[in-house]
């Protein structure tokens, strides 16, 4: 898949630049594309020195939550709810704490990290599969649910907005909360009409009532505020969010007796070592997107859909934003080079850019999830995973338009 994507841009970029020269005269076309390729290759290894940093900063500080407990403790309070969503997972099972830990990696925005264990809980569900090559209830929610991208804290997204230069990286923070909520929201009821979960019974009302009751009544006290004052709320929650964390791992931690200092290292040895081998994927990827824009191919997809947009009366600003999403549901890698490509030619604080990085850190690489998840334990019906994942990606997507309207329209 990633491999027809990437030659697909290369390709798709030589008739481009052919028809450009050909039929526009435009004899320069390669010498743009040759120097875009050099450009983004740069552009790659002065990403990536930032990227090292964050993933081991951030798996140090997941590394002190593990040992100090709390990821332990949020495995317990969720299995009554597992209980009900996941009724063939026997309590206490091993899968439950690895689905926590994947949830919580994917909630800070831990993207790469949150794929070992996610890798983990899936080979742990299929212990209990009595038909492996078919996806059981319980495979499928977890992975609906991991595509769907709930993401609390998009760490890397904020990183990606730093490294271009962004005067407020957190800018995004609630736009993304609250996309990335209705992705989760959707994928979990689609999800729970096929396979009939009993959402209505008091246990499963008993957590998710709360977490509804507060998202509204947070929804409507932001409707009350102007753009200015969103976009500074936003900002102040999203770096509150951000150091209290930090304090509640690290304090925790030093309460418990965990020697916090050498489990930061720990876990940030992994997180170099997860970083340490991106590099060439990025280069991969970005290179291609380079050379995807540079040729004007992506220049003629755009200028289609936004005269379809403007056929129909809508505004047009959010088109620009739309290479993230159009690519994200198969390469995470590539959307990530959409976004910094979109950073680097519209601005960091375009409204386009804005709305790229919170499409980025509310939707999931959905075939590639799939892909990965099934393919490590053999799994070949997928059943009803696909259409209620990429349900799930068409939400985020369309809730993170709409809130970048809200917030910065």
């Amino acid at each position: 898949m990633l491999n027809t994507l990437w030659l697909g841009f290369f390709l798709t970029a030589a008739v481009a630049a052919l028809a450009q020269w050909l039929v526009g005269g435009n004899a320069e076309i390669f010498s743009s594309m040759v120097q875009a390729l050099f450009q983004m290759a740069k552009l790659s290894v002065e990403v990536m020195v930032l990227l090292f940093g964050t993933l081991t900063l951030w798996l140090g500080f997941l590394r002190i939550a593990e040992k100090a407990g709390i990821v332990d403790a949020l495995a317990r309070w969720l299995a009554p709810l597992f209980a009900k969503l996941m009724p063939e997972v026997p309590r206490g099972h091993p899968s439950l704490g690895l689905i926590t830990m994947n949830f919580a990696a994917n909630a800070l925005g831990l993207d790469n990290a949150a794929t070992p264990m996610g890798l983990k809980a899936m080979k742990a569900l299929q212990e209990l599969n009595p038909e492996p090559d078919t996806a059981t209830n319980a495979q499928i929610l977890f992975l609906v649910l991991n595509a769907s991208s709930l993401t609390l804290l998009p760490v890397t997204v904020f990183m990606y907005r730093m490294q271009q230069g962004a005067p407020d990286p957190t800018l995004v923070f609630l736009p993304i909360l609250l996309a990335t909520s209705a992705s989760t929201l959707v994928g979990l009821l689609s999800v729970a009409v096929v396979q009939r979960l009993p959402l209505w019974s008091p246990v499963v009302l008993a957590y998710l009532l709360p977490v509804a009751l507060v998202l509204s009544g947070f929804m409507a006290l932001l409707a009350t505020l102007s753009a200015a004052a969103l976009a500074q709320l936003s900002s102040l929650l999203g770096n509150l969010t951000l150091f209290a964390l930090i304090v509640l791992f690290v304090g925790i931690g030093a309460w418990r007796k965990v020697p916090v200092y050498e489990a930061f290292i720990e876990g940030a040895r992994e997180g170099f070592d997860v970083a340490k081998g991106l590099l060439p994927y990025l280069v991969a990827m970005l290179c291609a997107v380079g050379v995807f824009r540079a040729s004007g191919a992506l220049g003629y997809v755009l200028d289609g859909i936004r005269w379809c947009v403007q056929v129909l009366g809508a505004d047009t600003r959010f088109v620009d934003a739309l290479p993230t999403a159009l690519v994200k549901p198969f390469s995470g890698s590539a959307a990530r080079a959409m976004l910094i490509e979109t950073m680097q030619t519209q601005g960091v604080d375009s409204f386009a850019a804005l709305a790229a990085a919170t499409i980025q850190g509310s939707t999931e690489t959905t075939f590639y999830v799939l892909a990965v998840y099934f393919g490590a334990v053999g799994i070949q019906r997928a059943r009803h995973a696909v259409g209620c994942a990429l349900l799930a990606e068409l939400a985020g997507v369309v809730a993170a338009v709409v809130v970048c309207y809200r917030f910065f329209g």
